[in-house]
């Protein structure tokens, strides 16, 4: 049995995709791309596809991941590229890696987030994420099934800082990009959370909904700050292939399958 890790998006309008409407389109495209999908024993089989800490509806993301299974070993980079052929333009398979190591789950330990404030002034947002970061604890509130839950939303962001957005916005409206590393823990801080706590410490309130994007996910780096890639190791256990065994490889890959 060969394992495929993948990475993939959500983009534009498809940000609202919840993971159910996204799960369908991507069995849709393993049927239409005929990869030889390993099935679960039982009275229902299903094929052996295992999520990854998916964004939640509404956020946009270039760093969502999945590993499937298969009966037979195929080339991950042809695969990717008949895989987002099939997928609906926005939720777009950017990347594959054959599974070389364990517990890619135990790798994504923190996700970058971007938000975007249209209508907030940017020196006013400083003002907020000074006091958040000074904080010693910022609680908030979330619904939960329960009934109300209230949690620390402080001690989950590892950096909170406000980034310029004049190239991007125009100049007679104002607009604040923030961009967050977040610890995944339990339990999980969500942008929106630390908005929430943006509006507690500074009484900070856009005026639209933020337009949050992933911009990463993976292994946290406590000494540089940084969140690494997932699929590193992966990479880096593959065996290196001798040129005139890769060039074979390509030349037997079917016309256009690597091209999104």
């Amino acid at each position: 049995m060969q394992r495929i890790r993948l990475r993939y998006t959500k983009r534009g309008r498809l940000r609202f995709t919840s993971h159910r409407d996204f799960q369908r389109a991507f069995e849709r495209a393993l049927r239409r791309s005929e990869v030889p999908m390993a099935y679960s024993a039982g009275f229902t089989p299903h094929p052996k596809v295992s999520y990854a800490n998916a964004a939640p509806t509404g956020t946009g993301s270039e760093a969502e991941f999945l590993e499937i299974a298969l009966t037979e070993a195929r080339d991950p980079a042809v695969l990717r590229g008949l895989l987002d052929a099939s997928m609906p333009d926005g939720l777009d398979i950017v990347d594959a890696v054959e599974a070389r190591t364990s517990g890619l789950a135990e790798r994504l330990t923190a996700s970058v987030w971007e938000m975007r404030l249209d209508g907030v002034d940017p020196e006013d947002v400083r003002t907020a994420v000074a006091a958040f970061n000074d904080a010693g604890t910022v609680e908030v509130q979330r619904k939960a099934k329960n009934g109300i839950r209230t949690f620390d939303a402080r001690a989950a962001v590892a950096d909170l800082r406000v980034v310029d957005a004049s190239a991007d916005r125009p100049v007679e409206r104002p607009c604040a990009i923030l961009r967050l590393v977040v610890r995944h823990v339990t339990p999980a801080v969500r942008p929106d959370d630390v908005l929430s706590g943006l509006r507690a410490v500074a009484d900070l309130a856009p005026p639209v909904p933020a337009a949050v994007t992933r911009l990463a996910q993976g292994l946290f780096d406590e000494e540089s700050g940084t969140v690494t890639d997932p699929l590193a190791p992966d990479r880096e256990a593959a065996p290196t292939a001798h040129p005139a065994v890769a060039g074979a490889a390509v030349a037997t890959a079917p016309e256009g399958a690597g091209s999104a």
